[in-house]
């Protein structure tokens, strides 16, 4: 099963972003995640429809964080990616009509339900600002900048 990695993905390039100096473009930010910048620009696009990051063209364009960190959760961004599917599992709906059927979704949906309530009420306690200021502390304990910042072990 493949799984859903856009959130965590997004993530990770708006720190590195948040600490880079300058904008980053696209072939940049293609680079640390080790994808196409096609992909970057179409996950970055809608970021910037939603006003977490802007774009510019040209010599010292590229992508920048817009956002206030302290005020923007993991739930903002999470939604902003579309609020991809948390439980790759889902129940039947070819027979709807069937009571065996609708038994068992009741009591699958309570169960996804509550799955996302939990997970989303994690990612609303959570801000952009903490989750850089914890990558910062594990960045000093190696004794790295973030322009020395590997993806090595």
């Amino acid at each position: 099963m493949k799984r859903d990695s856009k959130l965590s993905g997004v993530l990770h390039v708006l720190l590195h972003m948040l600490g880079m100096k300058a904008p980053a473009t696209s072939e940049q930010l293609a680079r640390v995640m080790g994808t196409n910048p096609v992909v970057v620009r179409r996950v970055m696009a809608g970021l910037r429809d939603q006003g977490f990051v802007t774009s510019a063209k040209g010599h010292g364009g590229g992508w920048a964080v817009a956002c206030d960190p302290a005020t923007v959760t993991l739930a903002d961004i999470y939604k902003a990616v579309g609020e991809p599917t948390l439980v790759a599992m889902s129940h039947r709906t070819q027979m709807p009509h069937c009571l065996v059927e609708q038994s068992v979704n009741r009591a699958l949906d309570g169960a996804f339900r509550e799955a996302e309530t939990i997970f989303q009420s994690h990612l609303a306690a959570v801000t952009l600002a903490a989750l850089s200021a914890d990558f910062n502390r594990r960045l000093a304990e190696r004794g790295q900048t973030i322009e020395e910042q590997t993806h090595a072990l």
